[in-house]
């Protein structure tokens, strides 16, 4: 028999958490066809392992690719970190099932302009994605704020019966076609009037077609606990998988609280499914809003549309130089978008290293000057905490970007490496990873990922992308509850 590619003498690192070890592994079409010894086989590669690691292709649960994966399918900044399969549609934002009256409303403005949301339907989106042949594979959310911006004119208030029963129809037709679940970002302005009610009945509908529920929370300051409760009462009352988006202790106030959140979570596991996701930096990035401002955290503006000359220059100083204060110097820059320096490591690690994280980059692509995490966040989780400060062993690091995620997004015969599975591969040299994306620098591929393979083609070799063969991921069907 000859195989397509065969792996000889790699160290297995198979997503489960299981211990590493040397093995050879072949691929046939796009699928993982045999794993063991494979001396004598033939194939049409032959990739020696030369001390590196062959992992399962990383999984990044939270991004904001939507529009990306079809207006830049080549995904360099995902690929190049061994990332093989994006979960878009996060923090509420989505690109559809989406009809703008005007420009798109904070912060689904994160996805692009007006322009970019020309998806009506979720099949709409299906057919560009599959059109444009992304280097990696899309799984989608629908996005709570992309429902409201639909039917209502105001975003301050609750939805009227009528809307939200327009709000229902649509996510029901998208969980149809395929879309994997619902996410809600209700800290945010456009999403923070809705109240529980309001979020329960989408909610109902997601635990009906067993599908996934991902909430950024109403306050991961002050109020972290309490929004942790309501996000776990919220799943809990409609049977739905529930994942805690990017989960921090936001604020110099709340630093130190994460053994008290995480506890929370363990709590909830007991008697529910839920897990969280992390990006492994003290500092966040999204759109510049007051209400965040305290005028004591570094805060760094990435863009801004009425002053773009202000851009890579601190709140602080944008501030000194116009002669106003921090919040005032807000309101000039808006909209704009921002990095916060507002975690603790402490907080961070603690987060990261427990068993129920998973690993998301929440980069954001349309960022002129981007957070790090959009580059290295998956070279950073196995170079400088696996390996360098050995917050976890190898086997769990693997286990938190690929089986975990795969499983909590029901992304059937993925994450994993065994026979039959697909064909979605990332091969590392351990000695040589390295995040080098930073704050100054941040768009800049991480050394030691050397290979990737997804759905069986060779997609990133040599520093570059070498060919695409990127799906859109569908829900699975389950039987509908009573």
């Amino acid at each position: 028999m000859t195989f397509d590619l065969l792996f000889r003498a790699v160290t297995i690192v198979d997503g489960t958490g299981a211990a590493p070890y040397v093995a050879d592994l072949a691929t046939q079409g796009d699928r993982i066809v045999a794993l063991g010894d494979l001396s004598g086989y033939h194939a049409q590669r032959i990739i020696d392992g030369d001390g590196r690691c062959l992992m399962p292709g990383f999984i990044d649960v939270h991004t904001h690719d939507d529009t990306n994966v079809i207006r830049t399918p080549e995904m360099l900044a995902k690929i190049s970190q061994g990332v093989t399969t994006v979960i878009v549609g996060n923090c509420g934002i989505s690109a559809s099932p989406v009809t703008l009256r005007g420009a798109p409303p904070d912060p689904m403005n994160l996805l692009g302009n007006r322009e970019a949301f020309v998806y009506p339907t979720f099949q709409s989106y299906i057919d560009a994605v599959e059109q444009a042949v992304p280097s990696v594979n899309v799984a989608a959310l629908i996005g709570h704020t992309a429902l409201r911006s639909n039917v209502m004119a105001q975003l301050d208030r609750a939805a009227y019966d009528n809307e939200l029963h327009a709000m229902c129809l649509a996510l029901e037709a998208a969980l149809d076609a395929g879309a994997i679940g619902l996410s809600s970002g209700l800290a945010y302005t456009n999403a923070k009037q809705a109240p529980m009610a309001e979020m329960q009945a989408l909610v109902d509908i997601i635990g009906a077609h067993g599908a996934l529920y991902t909430t950024h929370m109403r306050n991961e300051h002050d109020g972290l606990l309490d929004s942790l409760q309501e996000s776990f009462t919220t799943a809990r009352n409609a049977g739905a998988d529930l994942v805690i988006s990017h989960l921090k202790c936001a604020g110099a106030g709340n630093w130190g609280r994460a053994p008290l959140a995480l506890a929370a979570l363990e709590k909830a596991a007991s008697q529910q499914s839920c897990n969280c996701d992390c990006y492994p930096y003290a500092a966040s990035s999204t759109t510049l809003d007051a209400w965040r401002v305290d005028g004591q955290m570094e805060i760094l503006i990435t863009w801004s549309e009425p002053h773009p000359e202000m851009a890579r220059q601190t709140l602080k100083d944008i501030a000194e130089q116009w002669g106003v204060s921090q919040w005032q110097a807000t309101e000039r820059l808006r909209p704009a978008g921002a990095i916060y320096h507002m975690m603790s490591e402490d907080d961070v690690r603690r987060i990261l290293a427990h068993p129920l994280s998973m690993v998301g980059s929440d980069g954001l692509p349309n960022d002129p000057n981007p957070h790090p995490r959009l580059w290295g966040t998956f070279p950073r989780v196995l170079a400088h905490y696996c390996r360098d400060l050995k917050l976890f062993d190898l086997a769990e690091a693997v286990r938190k970007m690929t089986g975990l995620s795969a499983a909590r997004f029901r992304l059937q015969d993925r994450g994993v490496l065994r026979e039959g599975a697909f064909a979605d591969l990332t091969l590392v040299d351990m000695q040589r990873i390295e995040d080098i994306a930073t704050y100054s620098d941040p768009c800049r591929q991480a050394p030691g990922i050397d290979l990737v393979v997804v759905n069986g083609v060779v997609s990133y070799e040599d520093g570059r992308v070498q060919g695409r063969q990127g799906r859109l991921l569908k829900r699975q069907p389950v039987a509908l509850a009573d």
